[in-house]
């Protein structure tokens, strides 16, 4: 029994010398020149120039200055030029890169590896997302490579970056994954993946591969105090990615959903105020007039909790779901109002840049009265009291005047805020606000939340009574 043992142990031991050097290639390839060699060709240089006015300012005639036109005159227009990167996804000639890579070129030219310049054109643009296509007319079939799925990536994967950083040409960088869903406050649409893979200035518009070859990303940013890497480089997903270069292929433009609200996350105080013992959803500060919103009920305080068969975690997620979606379609939106769920179908119009201003829902007029409320002072606002806040005419509610030290709301009010809502309900009035604050605190002790105007800010904000 025992030789058996030994026996199997043994076994054991040698199989795991076996398996070894197999697992450590999984975890760490020995190198990545098979896949260099592979796609390289596929990423390319991109160089713009744009002419730039003198700026030296040339006077009108007639004027007193006129005479110092002759004496410095005007200096001649000068070229401006940027480098980025960028790389094919077809081989009749489509190439994507960034679209602060090419903004405001005069002319694009694209330099592969072979040493060929070709000049490009401009597909389409789209500025929220940092994305731009390009296209180039090649005598040949160009070496392509596809985009991958994005999702599937992983904290802790191996990464590959290849660019052109500092104007050096096809340069590789290897790293991981570090982070998804970085928001790094550069749009609305943020949802990068963060890598620690070298990128450098000229990487931008380049691609970040995973060890299939295939692109997870588009390098388009870097956090550094010194402007070189760090090891904290953000990359476009390549899910994302599709989604746009498919618009601005068909269509040149990006064709995105729209709510027409105007919504926010919420902390775990106000997250209490619904019913939640978590903070989820996106809170609707605003609603625009005529929109697909409110069209379909939706009012000032409502959380949006469920967008089609996706769930609402915070306002960035709405903001996604909703641009994904297709003009036209019919979505399921699931929502909280008070502390009772509802549930509504909205139909999703098209995002335009000239589409109206969200306004916050409407408040009737103020009664002149005044009192200490959830330890604010609160008075009706009058012309002297807009006067000394600064508080716009169109602007309806209680101005605070004081706050007591010792309440909650001291650091999550000001002096000058309007409290436009309590409890999601408009206020104008001292008398109004006592009877909502009784009618929220009847029956339990959950925070009561506002709707505050901070200098036209909508802000929420949730008080201990």
């Amino acid at each position: 029994m025992v030789r058996m043992k030994i026996a199997m142990l043994a076994a054991l031991a040698l199989l795991a010398l076996l398996l070894m050097p197999a697992v450590l290639a999984h975890q760490a390839p020995d190198g990545f020149a098979e896949l260099a060699e592979r796609l390289s060709p596929s990423v390319v240089n991109i160089s713009t120039s744009q002419k730039v006015d003198g700026d030296l300012p040339v006077f009108p005639k007639g004027s007193p200055l006129e005479r110092f036109n002759d004496t410095f005159g005007q200096r001649p227009p000068r070229t401006e030029n940027s480098l980025g990167s960028g790389f094919v996804i077809d081989a009749k000639g489509i190439i994507i890169t960034n679209d602060h890579v090419i903004a405001g070129a005069d002319e694009i030219d694209v330099t592969f590896p072979n040493g060929t310049t070709l000049s490009a054109q401009i597909v389409g643009r789209d500025a929220a997302t940092d994305l731009a296509v390009l296209r180039v007319q090649p005598d040949g079939a160009l070496p392509a490579v596809a985009l991958g799925d994005s999702d599937t990536a992983r904290s802790g994967d191996w990464v590959l970056a290849i660019g052109n950083p500092f104007g050096l040409g096809g340069s590789l960088s290897v790293g991981i994954v570090s982070a998804r869903n970085r928001d790094i406050q550069s749009g609305r649409y943020d949802d990068f993946i963060q890598t620690d893979a070298a990128i450098n200035r000229g990487n931008s518009g380049g691609p970040l591969f995973n060890m299939k070859g295939e692109v997870v990303g588009v390098n388009s940013a870097i956090l550094s105090p010194t402007g070189g890497s760090v090891g904290i480089g953000f990359a476009i997903p390549s899910n994302l990615v599709r989604q746009i270069v498919d618009q601005l292929l068909e269509f040149g433009v990006t064709h995105r959903g729209w709510l027409g609200v105007s919504a926010q996350s919420i902390p775990l105080e106000l997250a209490r105020t619904y019913g939640l013992d978590k903070p989820m959803g996106a809170i609707v500060m605003s609603v625009t007039k005529d929109g697909p919103a409110e069209k379909a009920g939706i009012e000032t305080g409502d959380l949006i909790i469920q967008l089609g068969d996706e769930i609402i975690t915070d306002s960035r997620v709405l903001t996604r779901l909703a641009a994904e979606s297709k003009d036209g379609s019919k979505t399921k939106l699931r929502y909280i109002r008070g502390q009772k769920p509802h549930e509504t179908t909205v139909i999703i119009g098209q995002l335009k840049e000239d589409a109206p201003a969200a306004r916050a829902a409407p408040d009737a007029p103020s009664q002149p009265s005044a009192d200490t409320i959830l330890g604010m002072d609160l008075s009706p606002l009058t012309d002297a009291l807009r006067r000394t806040h600064n508080v716009r005419s169109d602007v309806q509610g209680l101005v605070v005047t004081g706050i007591d030290p010792d309440s909650d709301a001291e650091g999550k009010i000001r002096v000058g805020d309007v409290v436009e809502e309590i409890g999601w309900q408009s206020v104008s009035s001292i008398a109004e606000a006592n009877a909502r604050i009784a009618e929220l605190s009847a029956n339990n002790d959950n925070p009561i939340a506002l709707l505050v105007n901070r200098r036209g800010e909508l802000l929420p904000r949730a008080i201990k009574p």
